[in-house]
């Protein structure tokens, strides 16, 4: 089909649109039985729409490249891509597969069990994002995660990889032990939490000793920085001239899903708006972000908008 040339964007995000169906349930049911649940809800997700709803949220100007089915979840998660100002350029329908979908039981303590089909997701293809090639190349900051077929996000981080301005980030969710070298060699930032870490490097991240020998372990394979979120204790950047645990500030959690997402689309609006800040700062920010997200239930309806947060975020 035919494409007017799209206004550059600052933000660029390949990954995965889900809808998050939740059911809140007394307890988890076991094999063969029927359980009647409290409530249920429905949900937009997929590690990399979070992340371009929070960049967006922002004021960032950002473009999805994704693929939906030809559904009525997919049709949902096209608007609230327009809703919330995500340019939909990029973001493909099929009739070969549904809309990603992930079936999440939530029982009374908080615990879950959830099913994820990535559906219209793994149909994502490489030629894909090479239509979205001049979009990446004219940006500031590419965002990729590991939910799509791996060819198709290294495909995205070659091509920013290209451009050496553009700063591009891995966020390697979820996790794989045998990760292709590609993977750390290709971004600026490798971006991961701590169970994440654990599986790429064998090393359990408790403190900021740990979280400097797995972050080291993937600078010696080739990463260039690695920023590792430590929940309520922050976050560990490591970097050719960098070595800091940046602390969290103090929230009360009702509940955490999505806050890496949230941590991650705030860090590409302060890598494109505020570049001067140095990243300690961009990493600091973000996490003060995140940690207003994980004060309200859901994942990117917990997410605040700009006019939302302290105004001492954006000076």
């Amino acid at each position: 089909e035919l494409r007017t040339k799209m206004a550059p964007v600052d933000v660029v995000v390949v990954g995965a649109s889900n809808t998050d169906l939740t059911s809140y349930v007394p307890r988890l049911p076991v094999s063969g039985e029927t359980l009647h649940g409290t409530r249920f809800d429905v949900g937009f997700g997929g590690k990399g729409a979070n992340q371009a709803v929070m960049a967006a949220k922002l004021g960032a100007s950002v473009a999805m490249v994704t693929k939906l089915g030809n559904d009525t979840f997919g049709t949902d998660t096209l608007k609230n891509y327009k809703t919330v100002g995500v340019n939909t350029d990029f973001v493909g329908t099929t009739d070969q597969a549904a809309t990603g979908v992930a079936p999440i039981a939530v029982d009374a303590s908080g615990a879950n069990s959830i099913i994820i089909v990535n559906g219209a997701n793994d149909l994502l293809t490489a030629d894909d994002v090479g239509a979205a090639g001049d979009a990446i190349k004219s940006a500031k900051v590419l965002v990729t995660q590991n939910e799509i077929k791996p060819a198709t996000t290294l495909a995205a981080l070659r091509l920013a990889a290209e451009i050496p301005t553009i700063h591009s980030i891995f966020n390697p969710a979820p996790a794989v032990a045998d990760l292709p070298a590609e993977f750390l060699t290709l971004p600026t930032i490798v971006c991961l939490n701590e169970s994440e870490a654990e599986i790429l490097t064998g090393v359990t991240v408790t403190d900021a000793e740990t979280a400097n020998a797995a972050g080291s372990k993937l600078r010696a394979a080739g990463a260039k920085t690695v920023i590792l979120t430590l929940g309520a204790m922050g976050s560990y950047v490591l970097g050719a001239d960098v070595a800091e645990l940046v602390p969290a500030n103090k929230v009360t959690a009702a509940d955490t899903s999505g806050a890496g997402d949230a941590f991650i689309g705030a860090l590409a609006f302060y890598l494109t708006t505020q570049p001067d800040l140095g990243l300690a700062e961009q990493v600091r920010r973000s996490g003060v972000i995140a940690s207003h997200s994980v004060t309200k239930p859901g994942t990117q309806k917990s997410y605040p908008a700009k006019d939302a947060l302290p105004t001492d975020l954006f000076v």
